[in-house]
């Protein structure tokens, strides 16, 4: 009986002292560098996170090339969509399909978002570039098959995208996902009304 009380002592002895040693020790913070970087050299080990998630809302890694990630998923957004236009779609079914892309990108975007946005632990982290896809989306509804017009929805959403213009900065305000998308959508409808009007009037 002796024995067992002894021993029984020394293994809380061993507990308390481990745990005042996990207590006390440092924390380990990474720069965002170094957390682009592990992503990069190995998502699935660096960050328990979803693969689905992580894949679209860095839009296939685009996200994780680091500063201007956005205006080059933008960029990629318009060559795709003149490669669909252009040589896929015929032309009745572009601007519809232009909407329904646009819907579900925001729709799915906010939960993707999130999942990434949680998983660094940041509000509205650089690597999500889903929501600059969706408001460029957007700003390519009605679209002509025209160089010029593409290349202006491009500027225009870009511009409203980082100026952000009242209501769209109040909308980064928003929770999780959806303030990482709203704010792009409302610069994507700014650059839509624009675009219409210059249409209408020729400018482009």
């Amino acid at each position: 009986m002796l024995y067992e009380n002894n021993y029984m002592a020394d293994e809380q002895h061993n507990s308390e002292t481990i745990e005042q040693s996990v207590s006390t020790a440092p924390k380990l913070t990474l720069t965002d560098e170094q957390i682009r970087a592990a992503l990069q050299r190995d998502p699935l080990v660096a960050r328990k996170h979803s693969l689905w998630a992580w894949t679209w809302g860095t839009f296939f890694g685009i996200g994780l090339m680091g500063k201007g990630g956005g205006t080059v998923a933008s960029a990629v957004t318009c060559l795709i969509w003149w490669g669909l236009s252009a040589y896929v779609l015929p032309s009745p079914w572009i601007w519809p399909m232009t909407v329904i892309l646009a819907i579900i990108t925001t729709m799915r975007g906010i939960g993707w978002s999130s999942i990434v946005a949680r998983e660094l632990g940041k509000e509205d982290p650089s690597e999500v570039v889903i929501d600059e896809v969706a408001g460029q989306l957007i700003a390519l509804i009605w679209a002509p098959l025209s160089w010029k017009y593409v290349f202006a929805a491009f500027i225009l959403f870009r511009a409203f995208d980082i100026l952000k213009p009242p209501p769209i900065r109040q909308l980064e305000d928003l929770p999780s996902g959806l303030g990482i998308m709203m704010d792009d959508v409302g610069a994507g409808l700014f650059a839509l009304v624009i675009l219409l009007g210059a249409h209408h009037y020729r400018w482009i």
